[in-house]
């Protein structure tokens, strides 16, 4: 591929937020400055370029961010960028500002949008910044760590005041329409049962003649982990007690998830994946997602990652069953 002259780095965080984010940021302006690139922050994603929030950034914009959550361009989500229209005009807004590469930090939405400005003209790399970690071509998404660990000290709290209680408790945790979340909470807390959106359903009934076992048995709490995706924890926990007569609790946690210092992981990963982006554009490189797999830190076509499908693993998922025993 032939290389472009790169002068001028955009870099935006789009979608929802996730701990780790500000490490990409970071580790983007100082690995564009330190090669002689300047770089622009743009605020509030899509939305802000569309609205030309855009700033300069240097070296000390992005000092004692490492370790703070949530992201400093803040983020926004767009529903202009998906029409032609509004695509067109953020291309045009790239080039006024004289921005030849633009680092795009977000997850699947985020990337469309990223493809359609490459397909423009304008130079883009996607990094993954997501604690669903629903992009399919990549082992890991920035804030994902973080993210379960949160809700994982979470749900050992619960359990402490549901063994006080002889409770069931239902946690219900994020991921939108992926279930990695629940599912590493599941095995991490122990919890009873796991309810998973790749499942599509579940048994009520299997659910109840469980309970009823367990207290038989003189078990002193009984824990499910939700999926966002799943979700109605309130009318499960209901019925749950009318049908088992064992005191239910529904427990969302919510986006507290997406809060908080990142973890070590969150932040190196995020620092790599964050260099690697300019690293990329510099080799002449768009269209392009940074990923993880299988140990390595690679790359994609967008369009390639896009058709990716990776779902559930499901030896992990049994591991899980397994262990509730």
């Amino acid at each position: 591929m032939a290389e472009r002259i790169i002068r001028t780095i955009g870099v935006l965080t789009s979608g929802g937020d996730a701990p780790g984010m500000n490490a990409a940021i970071r580790a983007v302006v100082r690995t564009a400055l330190g090669k002689g690139v300047k770089v622009r922050g743009i605020r509030k994603g899509y939305k802000g370029l569309l609205n030309e929030e855009i700033i300069d950034l240097d070296a000390g914009d992005v000092s004692d961010i490492i370790q703070r959550g949530g992201t400093i361009l803040q983020t926004a989500r767009c529903k202009e960028m998906i029409t032609e229209e509004g695509q067109q005009k953020a291309a045009a807004i790239c080039k006024k500002y004289g921005i030849d590469g633009l680092v795009v930090i977000g997850g699947d939405g985020s990337f469309r949008g990223a493809q359609k400005l490459a397909y423009l003209g304008v130079n883009t790399i996607g990094v993954p910044g997501t604690i669903d970690l629903d992009i399919d071509c990549t082992e890991y998404t920035i804030g994902f760590d973080t993210a379960v660990n949160t809700a994982m000290e979470a749900i050992d709290k619960v359990r402490d005041t549901s063994t006080s209680h002889s409770r069931c408790s239902i946690i219900e945790v994020m991921g939108r329409d992926a279930g990695y979340l629940a599912l590493w909470c599941g095995i991490a807390n122990g919890a009873e049962r796991i309810l998973l959106p790749e499942e599509e359903g579940y048994d009520i009934e299997d659910i109840i003649d469980d309970i009823k076992e367990s207290k038989k048995r003189g078990k002193k709490n009984y824990i499910i982990i939700n999926a966002e995706g799943v979700g109605d924890s309130v009318n499960l926990a209901k019925t749950i007690e009318e049908r088992t007569g064992m005191e239910t609790r529904a427990t969302i946690l919510g986006h507290m998830q997406r809060g908080g210092s990142p973890t070590c992981k969150d932040r190196v990963y995020a620092s790599i994946m964050g260099s690697m982006a300019v690293d990329l554009l510099l080799e002449g490189k768009t269209n392009r997602i940074v990923g993880y797999r299988h140990g390595e830190y690679v790359d994609f076509d967008i369009e390639e990652a896009l058709g990716m499908q990776k779902g559930i693993p499901a030896y992990q998922y049994e591991i899980s069953k397994k262990l509730s025993l």
